[in-house]
């Protein structure tokens, strides 16, 4: 029954954007938006539907940091490892994140409600340190500000 949905949003993505290669990259992050990580039968039924080779899907889908191919929490957390961000206390809002977790950089909460990545630059340089929560950004943070933010989360 997974199989189903899953091509039925892969065919739907496809009917939105089409089926040339331009319609890559939009197809990809629509299956992420909706499943949080593309599969290796999502890339290959992706593969199929454009024309592309799997290995072309699957290029491009392990070339952007954005686009993850392992299962993720349902807020992905991802904080800016920039060397900017790291001068203004990167490495504080980390462990302020990893305590209130109780994961490391790179893991995911046993309940599957949180993944902490870090990130190649956010674009928000000016007002580190920044992390990214799904779509949502923070930038200036202390770790108390960050506290406050994944205790709100936690509470969802």
């Amino acid at each position: 029954m997974a199989t189903n949905n899953n091509n039925q949003i892969i065919k739907t993505l496809v009917d939105k954007y089409g089926r040339d290669r331009t319609s890559l990259m939009p197809i990809l992050q629509g299956i992420v938006e909706q499943k949080n990580y593309l599969s290796d039968t999502d890339m290959t039924e992706v593969a199929r539907e454009l024309d592309l080779s799997a290995a072309q899907v699957y290029g491009t889908a392990t070339f952007y940091s954005f686009l993850d191919t392992v299962p993720r929490g349902k807020y992905v957390i991802r904080v800016c490892k920039t060397i900017t961000c790291d001068m203004h206390g990167k490495k504080l809002i980390v462990q302020t994140i990893e305590n209130m977790l109780k994961i490391k950089v790179g893991e995911t909460t046993q309940d599957k409600k949180f993944t902490l990545l870090q990130t190649n630059c956010l674009g928000w340089c000016h007002k580190g340190p920044s992390m990214l929560i799904n779509d949502e950004v923070y930038a200036d943070l202390t770790p108390e500000k960050t506290h406050e933010i994944i205790a709100e989360y936690m509470n969802k």
